[in-house]
């Protein structure tokens, strides 16, 4: 059904019903937009999206790239850009890179073929500048950084700062050999993070052990084979974690090799993931307002769009939130 047809059932000219489905039809007399629009009801009229877009410009459409759909962090991100994209009257585009940066770069061409209005990414990894200069729709990073001279928009906390709380934290419950397990140095958001440990470590006139660090990704396993490491080679009674995930592989294998926590160690996240009150113990962690970033990507990424005057970096800020691990 097109066009054309809606116009011979109706008889009036293709222009009039053009006009009438796009609100252009302030000349027309009331009889004749009603009979237009229930043949287009009745007949179950779609207009052609693409052919529409490429007249206003537009397809109100936003590509979101994120790094692994199974990380509940990610999915709670994407839950909150969805919500708020749909308010505003636009559809996202999720794309999984599972951590891939040539699955990253593939996106980043796909979604420009689709003409989206704009992309929102957690970057995979830190690249070169030369990477993002192709990129023609406006981008919002979120969460994960990438060091750019792009006007380029930017939602995330402080990382660095963040760590530093929870290093401070097991500090002030008398822990003084604190392991940190978290992912590779990939991006400023990872090496943020571990410099918050280091500071909070220096600040407290501690010493900086590698022996007790343990950098793999943001996964179960790596909490998991990290914490077997730290313990079978030192003596730790607490363990800072560069995620949740990282945290609920720690706890089992605490928890596995008989280790009382938070007695002999407390163990404390960062994001506070929808499950992280529900573990056993409940976990102690870094909130991020992980929500609340999600619909602040979307507004920057519109704001962008629309040409408004706007601050492109906006941190959000995190809180502690203690539970039973520590």
């Amino acid at each position: 059904m097109g066009i054309t047809r809606i116009a011979k059932l109706a008889g009036v000219s293709t222009a009039t019903v053009s006009k009438i489905l796009n609100g252009k039809d302030q000349a027309i007399s009331e009889a004749t937009r009603k009979k237009v629009l229930e043949i287009v009801e009745r007949e179950g009229y779609i207009p052609n999206a693409i052919a529409k877009s490429l007249k206003i410009n537009n397809t109100k459409t936003i590509g979101l790239i994120i790094p692994d759909v199974m990380n509940l962090f990610f999915s709670e991100l994407a839950r909150g850009v969805e919500d708020s994209a749909d308010k505003v009257g636009y559809s996202v585009i999720l794309c999984n890179t599972d951590n891939s940066e040539a699955k990253e770069n593939k996106y980043l061409h796909v979604l420009q073929g689709k003409r989206v209005d704009g992309i929102i990414m957690a970057a995979v990894a830190n690249k070169s500048d030369i990477s993002l200069k192709n990129c023609e729709p406006p981008l919002v990073l979120l969460d994960r950084d990438i060091e750019t001279d792009q006007p380029v928009g930017r939602i995330r906390i402080d990382n660095e700062k963040g760590i530093y709380d929870a290093v401070s934290f097991l500090l002030k419950k008398g822990c003084r050999n604190i392991g940190f397990i978290s992912s590779e140095l990939i991006n400023p958001l990872t090496q943020a993070r571990l410099q918050g440990y280091i500071k909070a470590l220096n600040d407290n006139i501690l010493s900086y052990n590698e022996d007790i660090v343990f950098l793999q990704d943001f996964s179960i396993d790596t909490g998991y084979v990290g914490t077997l490491n730290l313990i079978q080679n030192s003596k730790i009674d607490g363990i800072c974690c560069g995620n949740d995930l990282i945290a609920i592989g720690a706890i089992r294998a605490l928890k596995e090799k008989n280790i009382d926590i938070p007695e002999d160690v407390k163990v404390i996240g960062f994001d506070d993931i929808s499950i992280s009150n529900y573990i056993d113990p409940p976990l102690t962690t870094i909130k991020q307002p992980i929500y609340d970033m999600g619909h602040e990507a979307v507004d920057l990424l519109i704001d962008i769009i629309e040409k408004r005057e706007t601050n492109l970096i906006r941190i959000l800020n995190h809180s502690l939130v203690e539970r039973m691990s520590t």
